[in-house]
């Protein structure tokens, strides 16, 4: 196993409206990833591309090719890897194996996804073939109505309030405030968060991110390659990747009100690091719901079973907190182009250990952790990230 370094990222803002496919978006981002790496395209071998609804809303297959045709990547090993809203990340771990399995020196991950030229009704009925389709999706259960269900659950068994999930949507647009490729650059208080229109009880629209388009990508290389490259700035080292998966449909976990793929993926992230929790220097979690904030909090052993929202409330996850969570505006705030949001998690999370987090920048931030879960925690994908 080779040493696999992040040594350039790119992305384009996440936006509504522009007009422009999941290709196009693509080639803008890994254009920027290969400039910010200073690399020509003939040192690119292979693209792996995280998408999860070009099929069903553009009637594109075969995006990879398509994607590197269009970014001048023409002939390369290029593959699509499909993970729902964990795609993104599931692209990194591709390239990650890659890399460090010896079979190539430079690859590109990119996520990217057009969701808002769709009416809105087209898009839910899209996401919901993340779920247990016969069971679920098929039966008009939107994927909100879902995690309203497990958000439901969650408050029921551990006597939470109405503003007891807040904390996650404020501080997420807290922190898109400063970040100019965030779609919500709005802040949000607690009167803001209740006063927002429910979608469905308990859930409030203040607890889910918009319908948007994006695309971010990363160039990974091998460790004699990224020592060969001049930089400035700290090498981001990929240090732990890991997947794990569980059942696709939410029953499961409405009985057990965990995400037990979560944990799974985040222990051996761990065991692959030689790290714990509190090694850890900043988390972009998949804050997708915020109920799937404060499972996947616990899940990854950063709160107790119950106590995340409380961790939440007492400021522990803010910028200066114990441990800085979607410090970019997470997909709540940036927004959540599903596809490509595991990759603008490691964007956002190699910016903040190379020192370029700007006005949002964690301090002394060494170790970062993503996690990007595909469906309502069915697919999850971990990765530690660390400043070498």
């Amino acid at each position: 196993m080779r040493d696999v370094f992040i040594i350039g990222s790119g992305q384009t803002p996440v936006t509504r409206g522009r007009g422009l496919g999941a290709h196009e978006l693509a080639a803008d981002a890994i254009r920027a990833a290969m400039l910010d790496a200073a690399i020509p395209t003939r040192d690119v071998s292979a693209l792996y591309l995280g998408n999860m609804l070009a099929g069903i809303l553009e009637h594109q297959q075969q995006l990879a090719a398509h994607c590197a045709y269009a970014s001048g990547l023409k002939g390369i090993e290029a593959l699509t890897i499909e993970a729902s809203c964990g795609s993104g990340a599931g692209a990194l771990r591709a390239g990650y194996m890659a890399v460090a399995g010896g079979f190539h020196d430079i690859v590109v991950i990119c996520g990217t996804e057009q969701m808002s030229h769709t009416p809105s009704a087209d898009v839910a009925r899209a996401l919901a073939t993340a779920s247990d389709w016969p069971a679920e999706g098929g039966r008009g259960k939107s994927f909100v109505a879902l995690n309203a269900s497990l958000m439901r659950r969650y408050a029921e068994a551990h006597g939470l309030n109405d503003v007891s999930f807040a904390p996650f949507s404020i501080t997420a647009h807290k922190n898109g405030v400063n970040n100019p490729n965030a779609l919500l650059k709005s802040p949000l208080d607690v009167d803001g968060y209740l006063n927002s229109r429910m979608l469905v009880e308990p859930m409030r629209i203040m607890d889910a991110p918009p319908i948007c388009d994006g695309a971010a990508a990363v160039v990974l290389a091998d460790g004699k390659t990224a020592a060969a490259l001049h930089s400035s700035l700290p090498r981001v080292r990929i240090r732990a990747s890991a997947v794990a998966t569980d059942v696709v449909g939410v029953g499961d976990r409405l009985r057990a009100i965990r995400l037990p793929a979560a944990e799974r993926s985040s222990r051996e992230a761990y065991e692959q690091a030689g790290m714990a929790p509190e090694h850890i220097d900043l988390f972009e979690l998949h804050d997708a719901f915020t109920v799937i904030s404060a499972l996947s909090l616990e899940a990854a052993g950063f709160a107790r079973r119950g106590e995340a929202t409380r961790v939440a409330a007492d400021g522990e996850l803010d910028i200066g907190g114990r441990l800085p969570i979607a410090t970019m505006g997470g997909l709540k705030a940036r927004g959540h182009p599903v596809g490509a949001s595991g990759v603008y998690q490691v964007v956002d999370a190699a910016q903040q250990l190379a020192g370029k987090g700007d006005g949002n920048q964690v301090a002394r931030a060494e170790v970062a952790m993503t996690q990007n879960i595909g469906g309502s925690g069915a697919t999850v994908v971990t990765h530690i990230l660390t400043r070498e």
